[in-house]
């Protein structure tokens, strides 16, 4: 979920895909509009609940486990964001889940990949997305079980592969019994666990809505959607409860978390709900506490201020939102966007986790659809976020070319079935019908077909990564001496003595660039995407090149 819009669609529509912050509005707000605590509200006390919660998680959970079985190089990636309802189904019910995923592990080794971010898998009330969460502690039944799970984890670290969670902190599913309980009357123990007033606020607008919603014990605040309330995070024990939680799952051995939606962790008033220093302050707390364990990885979820929520004073990591976007413009040739790229990393942490898209419209379509089709243009999109800096997350099927489903839209078009085959109605995916309709282009961009064919994208993708895991300087370097030449980038990275040239050539014509700051007297032979083009530098480290049009280059210039 996060801060997109969020067309939760199942049975009801509940919106899924959160609209970007940058343009939701909110509402001019007053001091008679702050989300305080009142004592016949929600009263912050020492006190701690004492209900009858059958199978709440609420016991305590200490530090144990520490270590890490993954070498400390497995956060630099590639990751891999995998939906498991859609990846693939191992007993004919229609629905991914945990033992299908462990099928897979191999071809995900094989593909190059260092982690895998998982949505959302815990109970949930709405059965798909994940973003409804009703079980802080328990595996989605019809994913499997904890011990499934235990095994994935095991099985993926034979591998070398991290299992990142998605983690849901903003707010619980309504059917969550701390909100059971807190609904039910106004003096309930777990009644300060979450956000009410009396009578509602007015002037509030969040993502288009009113977050106000009426109960038969007063009116509680949910950003996102009535269904899924926002948790009081201005009250320690409810910090207690997630940092319980996420003890529960790194003590299991899980390797990280994505945090969602954190720029709605705390809202002051109508005018001022959007990455609160509040929110920025707590993510620090949160990674505080994850950091008590061994090579762990965390990043969170936050488009209106990815920034901030990557200083080290917080989540200590991001998505690059915007970033994203301009990916896309630039393989384009969008002469702006290719100048945004090229600057990006002057001044953002070389770690930013980055991306083409994710689950969620908001961020994107996926990338086969936003280029409608266009091979070239889809390469240098990839080209760029693989081989410049950060910690490039992979969207399932992206490595193929996958589109979305022709008869759906809105999120759900992009969390189709995985493609493996084209040998049955299923893809692969399933000896059942699917619970949601297949990609357009299965027929074409699938596993079994591209893994046979050397010019694949599946090839480009696996060629690519090798490339990166096996140069420090393009999985870990720094990033210097970028240049945007017309339809032109290129940069620098270097780690230790090792040091890489990246030239991209953008435009549908080949282009004439001038370089400098490179080894004098050298001829530099391509490492990538073949060793058959190669420039001769002169005595002061210059050179005049024509690159072809929309390629992409490595240089070794050690």
């Amino acid at each position: 979920m996060s801060i997109k819009s969020k067309n939760i669609i199942n049975k009801i529509v509940l919106l899924t895909s959160l609209c970007i912050l940058s343009a939701c509005g909110g509402g001019s707000g007053s001091d008679s509009n702050k989300i305080s605590l009142t004592p016949n509200s929600a009263t912050q006390t020492n006190e701690t609940p004492s209900s009858n919660l059958p199978t709440f998680e609420q016991s305590p959970v200490t530090v144990a486990n520490k270590q890490s079985a993954l070498p400390e190089t497995w956060r630099q990636g590639p990751m891999m964001e995998i939906y498991v309802r859609g990846y693939q189904d191992s007993d004919g019910d229609g629905i991914g889940d945990l033992r299908g995923l462990i099928q897979r592990l191999d071809y995900l080794h094989d593909l190059g990949i260092k982690g895998i971010w998982l949505m959302p898998i815990t109970e949930s009330d709405d059965q798909d997305h994940g973003y409804a969460v009703k079980n802080y502690r328990n595996i989605e039944p019809k994913y499997g079980s904890l011990e499934d799970f235990d095994r994935l984890v095991q099985e993926a670290h034979v591998r070398g592969i991290g299992i990142i969670l998605d983690y849901v902190m903003n707010h619980s599913a309504r059917t969550h019994p701390a909100f059971i309980n807190a609904a039910d009357t106004s003096s309930n123990a777990y009644r300060q666990w979450y956000i009410w007033k009396d009578t509602p606020p007015t002037g509030w607008n969040i993502f288009g809505n009113n977050p106000w919603y009426s109960s038969k014990n007063g009116n509680y605040f949910a950003a996102f959607y009535s269904g899924m309330p926002d948790f009081n995070l201005l009250n320690p024990q409810v910090i207690a409860f997630h940092e319980n939680n996420l003890r529960f799952w790194l003590n299991r051995g899980v390797d990280g978390f994505r945090f969602d939606a954190v720029g709605n962790l705390i809202e002051n008033n109508a005018g001022a709900w959007e990455s609160q220093p509040e929110s920025i302050a707590l993510m620090g707390k949160i990674r505080e506490n994850v950091q008590q364990y061994d090579n762990r990885f965390i990043v969170c979820e936050a488009p209106g201020k990815p920034l901030a929520y990557a200083a080290s004073t917080s989540c200590g990591n991001a998505f690059a939102f915007q970033h994203n976007y301009d990916l896309v413009r630039a393989a384009q040739g969008q002469i702006p966007a290719i100048q945004s790229i090229g600057s990006y990393f002057n001044t953002a942490p070389t770690d930013m986790a980055t991306m083409i898209s994710n689950h969620d419209e908001f961020a994107g379509r996926r990338l086969w659809d936003q280029v409608n089709g266009d091979i070239k243009q889809y390469q240098l999109a990839a080209a760029t976020y693989l081989l410049q800096p950060g910690t490039p997350f992979i969207y399932y099927g992206e490595e193929i070319g996958m589109s979305g489903a022709a008869n759906l839209s809105g999120d759900q078009q992009l969390r189709t079935p995985m493609s493996w085959n084209n040998q049955t109605n299923y893809a692969g995916f399933s000896t059942a019908q699917p619970f949601r309709s297949l990609s357009a282009n299965r027929n074409t961009n699938n596993v079994a077909d591209q893994i046979q064919n050397d010019n694949s994208l599946y090839q480009f993708y696996k060629k690519l990564i090798a490339l990166r895991l096996q140069r420090p300087s393009l999985s870990q370097g720094n990033y210097t001496n970028s240049a945007v030449d017309g339809s032109v980038l290129s940069f620098h990275r270097s780690a230790g003595n090792e040091k890489s040239l990246i030239i991209l050539n953008y435009g549908s014509s080949p282009a004439n660039i001038s370089l400098s700051n490179l080894p004098a007297n050298r001829e530099l032979v391509s490492l990538y995407p073949d060793t058959q083009f190669s420039f001769q530098t002169n005595s002061l480290g210059f050179s005049s090149i024509q690159i072809p049009a929309q390629m992409g280059f490595v240089f070794d210039i050690k």
